[in-house]
């Protein structure tokens, strides 16, 4: 077997895709601006709305007129899919307005499909860096038991907030949900 054989035969789910080509302008864009997040996300439990506004702005500008711009269509087009994908879980109380406007100002940057990705990223990290901060402040049963309490109310009255456990409501520890939201950009960039 030839060597570059084995080398694609290796290659498993978690081998990085990404290629010089994919660290384009717009991706590094959106590292900056899900790293300032953070940055304001930890420290205040904030992301400011001159940050995201700010963000789409300069996305909307980029893309219409810059050479290696994607166009309006796929900024508008990347900044609801963000928007819509993250206003459920926002509805429900799960999440703060921040969060929402961060992705959608993200989606701007990367565009609709990466916007997709970055959800899903995104939430799957959500999930393990909550389940992690919970066992770290010993709150981790309790954690589970409001997942299931939760999933019983909405069993009964349908997809509504239980004000109990929302976000405003509870008395756990909470997580800067910039931080997942980073991770799904990177893991966006890198898997592509």
């Amino acid at each position: 077997m030839r060597s570059t054989e084995t080398t694609s035969i290796t290659r498993g789910f978690l081998t990085p895709r990404c290629r010089k080509s994919h660290m384009d302008t717009s991706s590094l864009c959106a590292v900056g601006i899900a790293s300032a997040a953070c940055v304001t996300d930890v420290r205040a439990r904030r992301i400011p709305n001159a940050l995201t506004f700010g963000a789409t702005a300069a996305a909307l500008v980029f893309h219409a007129v810059a050479p290696a711009g994607h166009g309006l269509t796929s900024v508008v087009a990347g900044w609801f899919v963000g928007a819509a994908l993250m206003f459920p879980p926002f509805a429900l109380r799960g999440l703060g307005a921040g969060d929402v406007k961060l992705v959608a100002a993200l989606g701007a940057w990367l565009g609709p499909q990466n916007a997709l990705w970055l959800v899903v990223y995104a939430m799957i990290a959500g999930g393990v860096l909550s389940l992690v901060v919970a066992a770290f402040h010993g709150y981790l049963k309790q954690a589970l038991a409001n997942i299931w309490l939760l999933l019983q109310h909405w069993t009964v009255v349908g997809l509504r907030p239980l004000d109990s456990i929302s976000l405003e409501g509870s008395n756990g520890p909470r997580l800067a949900y910039a931080l997942p939201i980073f991770a799904g950009v990177l893991l966006n960039i890198w898997l592509r």
